[in-house]
């Protein structure tokens, strides 16, 4: 039973809330950050780690927002000593396609993708211990707010898949369960790591196509590939926020890549993570997913 407390700042968010089940689940002391005290470093005394699940909805004004946000939270990992371990993305990498690592230059072509990269290196300068665990699309079962179900399922009581790009690109996913797990994993051994580590999640890696096939064998019926409402967006973007953010980042939808679990691996070589399938139809409506313990065992990630 662990004696060590995390504060845990967003914890209604989809990083806070899993992050907060799997570190009472390991025994850690919880600690939920209230912001509207606003006094994190308050918050903040007598504790280990600090997990970062803040993050403005819908890209509002990131370019302001994440400064302030790394800033408090670095002010407070100093004045308690805690590790931090902040949720990475792949908006850093670009648009060159590719296996990408934490040795992969790092050339956003978007003002978010600047934004992290600021961000990251900002934890880099602080010298507070810094865990940045890079993961791709959020999956998370347990909401109807995630990626799957947004985005892939929008439509799939009609049969229909939506494709926001290329239906042959691999994307880049984290099913937020295992990645709160290996979060555990590594704050229990931070003092083993350095002062900043930058470890790819590696998650699983999927295309459009090969979700289709897995929902078809599922389903035992054909399920149409529609594509996502770019134009509209575009015409809305000047008007509304989400549209104009999303727009930005419509690259990526047409980007093939995945991360590396190389380094992953070596840290955490026993990481056993949920079965691909499994996390392909985990965000299904509740009607239409399969009985979970039929689709057989995990399996560790290749490398």
């Amino acid at each position: 039973m662990s004696s060590s407390t995390v504060l845990i700042l967003g914890s209604s968010g989809k990083i806070g809330e899993n992050a907060a089940r799997a570190f009472t689940n390991a025994g850690w002391n919880v600690r939920n950050y209230d912001r509207k005290s606003n006094d994190m470093t308050a918050a903040a005394r007598g504790v280990d780690l600090i997990v970062n699940g803040l993050n403005p909805p819908n890209y509002h004004n990131w370019a302001k927002t994440i400064p302030e946000i790394t800033k408090q939270v670095i002010a407070a990992a100093k004045a308690s000593g805690a590790t931090v371990i902040i949720p990475g993305n792949v908006y850093n990498f670009g648009d060159t396609p590719g296996v990408w690592s934490e040795t992969t230059p790092q050339r956003p072509n978007t003002v978010k993708g600047r934004v992290r990269v600021e961000m990251e290196n900002a934890y880099r300068a602080s010298g507070v211990q810094t865990i940045v665990l890079r993961a791709g699309n959020f999956i998370d079962p347990d909401r109807d707010d995630d990626m799957m179900d947004m985005l892939y399922f929008r439509a799939i009581k009609k049969g229909k898949l939506t494709a926001a790009g290329r239906p042959d690109a691999l994307q880049a996913m984290c099913y937020l369960p295992d990645w709160a797990k290996a979060a555990v994993q590594l704050a229990e051994k931070r003092a083993e790591l350095a002062r900043f580590e930058d470890i790819p999640f590696p998650g699983h890696s999927f295309s459009v196509l090969e979700l289709q096939d897995a929902l078809q064998n599922h389903l035992g019926r054909s399920i149409k590939i529609m594509g996502f409402p770019w134009r509209m967006f575009a015409m809305l973007a000047p008007f509304w926020e989400l549209a104009r953010e999303m727009n930005e980042m419509r690259y990526l939808w047409n980007t093939s890549h995945q991360l590396s679990g190389e380094k992953f691996n070596r840290l955490l070589p026993d990481f056993v993570p949920t079965d691909m399938r499994r996390v392909m139809l985990a965000s299904l409506p509740d009607d239409m997913r399969p009985n979970m313990i039929a689709l057989g065992p995990c399996h560790p990630y290749a490398s």
